[in-house]
């Protein structure tokens, strides 16, 4: 493409991300200037900009219960993905590599079933008897866990694809260093990466997850989205405060500083025969980017 044909068509490009980003932004600001404003009807600007709906919300004893107990609620449910999901991946991706097939069709059927659904099912269920769960955060830790399970195994199993298990398995295994050790030394720091956008992912969709929590628990255990519908009736300048501090706290957690590609080189391991006979060596590959290649010359 010639320089001619690059000008317009990058403008062209720039206006369409700039308008999208403009579509996204403008709520996110008009919602912002509304919860500062001291009084915002019947006029174009607010009448005064007060920061007294922020102090009323984070003085609320009810509203700072709500958002510790999506914080414990969210971080169970993403703490048993990790704990049940990694060991899962790896077993299918190294010894059962067919199953990925089979393991791809059941992972969306949390999506398959409507929350509505699946909550007046889980009311029927857990709602007496031995197995009574519902208004408890135990019943909500299991729900977040099915919704969080699509993000966690595609993250996850992209990260593994792209990082070739076995070969990293087989390199470790050469430098004499067990299935375990390979898979915490070598696989774990390589998957760093892809478990990170799957937990910031899962967490911000959690975090804002409202049905099964309305439903099942309601206001017996409050999490920060019921709290935010109970409290719709209320102020408008302080609800959009609580909108806003609950999207400034997912933005924060959510922002990473980028941090520039590792060089890639080739990394020779034929350093004495007792250091490729040695387990602890394996760490050379664990310490070396994804996408360096591991010479056992």
């Amino acid at each position: 493409m010639s320089r001619a044909e690059a000008g317009p068509a990058s403008l062209y490009h720039r206006v369409v991300v700039y308008l999208l980003f403009a579509i996204l932004v403008l709520p996110l600001i008009g919602t912002f200037v509304y919860s500062i404003a001291s009084s915002w009807s019947a006029t174009i600007l607010p009448a005064g900009f007060t920061v007294k709906w922020y102090v009323q919300l984070w003085s609320d004893p009810r509203f700072l219960i709500a958002f510790g107990q999506s914080l414990l609620v969210c971080v169970g449910a993403l703490v048993l993905s990790v704990v049940l999901i990694l060991p899962l991946l790896f077993v299918v991706h190294y010894h059962f590599p067919r199953l990925d097939a089979l393991m791809n069709i059941l992972i969306l059927l949390p999506f398959a079933v409507p929350p509505v659904v699946s909550s007046v099912g889980l009311l029927q269920l857990y709602g007496s008897g031995p197995m009574a769960m519902v208004g408890t955060p135990w019943i909500l830790i299991g729900c977040y866990f099915t919704v969080a399970l699509p993000f966690m195994y595609r993250a996850i199993t992209n990260n593994l694809q792209a990082i070739n298990l076995r070969d990293l398995m087989d390199a470790s295994q050469l430098l004499g260093a067990s299935t375990w050790q390979a898979a915490i030394l070598v696989v774990l720091p390589n998957l760093r990466k892809g478990l990170m956008v799957a937990l910031l992912l899962s967490f911000s969709f959690l975090f804002g997850e409202f049905v099964f929590a309305n439903i099942l628990v309601g206001t017996r255990y409050e999490t920060l989205q019921v709290y935010l519908n109970n409290m719709r009736n209320s102020s408008g300048h302080f609800t959009s405060a609580v909108v806003i501090s609950y999207f400034f706290f997912v933005l924060v957690l959510t922002c990473k500083k980028a941090t520039p590609a590792p060089r890639c080189s080739v990394i020779s391991t034929a350093r004495s025969p007792r250091a490729n006979s040695s387990p602890c060596s394996a760490r050379l590959v664990a310490a070396s980017p994804p996408c360096c290649a591991v010479s056992p010359a």
